[in-house]
């Protein structure tokens, strides 16, 4: 009798807790700010983007994927920036034909699929969408090279429907170092400093994941809009250099910008880190390819990981990295970027694929975070950046494009 109520008294708070996330994301859906599905579909389903039938469950497919429709109605995903990352390597004017092949499979997705998904540019085209029910499908770049170096190539992704620009990936420019390479630029070049005025002017969103610190602070020194790290963590809970340190979270919170966590455990964990960096030097030695999880890694992978058990991650360690920015930064300051269909078929247990954000604000409610806190996560603080950002460029409306006289050194 007493172990019959001490577990009825266990799942009352949990229903009441799962009734009060349902509410609030009723309110406000989830607006992710980082999907790869777009360079999944090119790099696993051979491009078939019409053929790939995300209404249903996708992660049974031969090559899996983390995103499909019915996970993201469960979800309770309303918005999502889908990424049009190409690799970080790819030259010249090659960056600008791949990134608008990109372009088009994201406007090819969202054409198969008219009823559930809708392409959105601003903060008013989300509100109106999830009021219809429908998923707002908005486009970011992921990487300055993409530009290859022209101010006009930028102007054209903005007509072309982009919100946002990464401005480095994995490797540093001649203008913005990034956080994984060699600095180049010590920060942002004077041609680097532009694109963040002409970000600034057009209305384009500046995101400063993958960049290095040199020029994240760079950036919050010259942009007179809010930025967004859209897919970055907290470097004092995990060391990794894509993560953000305090003195940077302090600033972006400061000058009304948002760091929206995200789900890749190489950046939630050092421990799983320092794992995966062992197990893919033995991948290397072994000739397998490393990123692949669970059953489907290679068999010598299999192997290694049964003798070498995967630290544990899971939603409690993505509810440090929020509650650490929300304290150092304020709770205006965070978002959700899952990376989701970019971080290699992993994630933090029980947090596979993007039906799993309930459960992360049924952890928070859990710590204390008010209604009105979890509702800012899930989308008010992108929202009031997006609108900040429109208003800046409405200001500047009437200006000629910054290149207009001279681009200076690029």
């Amino acid at each position: 009798m007493i172990l019959a109520l001490l577990l009825l008294a266990q799942v009352q708070p949990d229903r009441a807790v799962a009734a009060r996330v349902d509410r609030v994301l009723a309110r406000q859906p989830v607006i992710d700010g980082h999907n790869d599905l777009a360079w999944e579909l090119r790099d696993s389903q051979g491009n078939a983007v019409e053929a790939t039938d995300l209404t249903r469950d996708t992660s049974q497919l031969p090559r899996p994927l983390q995103t499909d429709i019915p996970r993201l109605r469960k979800g309770r995903v309303g918005a999502q920036f889908w990424s049009v990352w190409i690799p970080a390597d790819t030259p010249g004017p090659r960056a600008v034909e791949l990134t608008l092949e990109q372009i088009d499979v994201v406007r090819r997705l969202v054409a198969a699929q008219p009823t559930t998904f809708a392409l959105a540019t601003t903060a008013a085209d989300i509100r109106r969408l999830t009021r219809q029910g429908r998923i707002a499908s908005l486009i970011g770049v992921e990487g300055g090279h993409q530009i290859n170096g022209r101010l006009a190539v930028l102007r054209q992704y903005k007509a072309l429907g982009v919100g946002y620009m990464t401005l480095t990936h994995g490797k540093s420019l001649n203008w913005a170092d990034s956080s994984t390479d060699a600095p180049r630029a010590g920060g942002l070049s004077p041609f680097g400093k532009q694109v963040v005025a002409e970000m600034n002017r057009i209305g384009m969103i500046v995101d400063i994941s993958h960049v290095a610190d040199t020029t994240a602070r760079d950036v919050l020194g010259v942009s007179t809009a809010p930025v967004i790290a859209s897919h970055s963590n907290a470097r004092a809970i995990a060391d990794a250099p894509r993560n953000i340190p305090d003195d940077l979270l302090r600033a972006i919170g400061a000058k009304g910008g948002v760091v929206m966590v995200n789900f890749y455990p190489s950046f939630l964990s050092t421990a799983w880190r320092a794992w995966d960096r062992a197990r893919s030097d033995f991948a290397r030695s072994a000739g397998v390819p490393a990123d692949a999880y669970g059953t489907r890694a290679p068999a010598p992978l299999v192997a290694w990981d049964a003798a070498r058990p995967e630290p544990a991650v899971t939603v409690a360690t993505v509810a440090d990295h929020l509650d650490h920015i929300a304290r150092v930064a304020g709770h205006h300051a965070v978002g959700l970027g899952g990376d989701y269909d970019g971080i290699q078929g992993t994630g933090p247990t029980g947090m596979k694929g993007v039906d799993a954000y309930p459960l992360l604000f049924a952890e928070l409610a859990r710590r204390g975070w008010s209604d009105a806190n979890l509702a800012n996560l899930a989308g008010g603080n992108i929202l009031r950046v997006m609108e900040r950002v429109e208003a800046v460029a409405a200001v500047q409306g009437g200006k000629p494009p910054i290149d207009a006289v001279d681009v200076g050194s690029r």
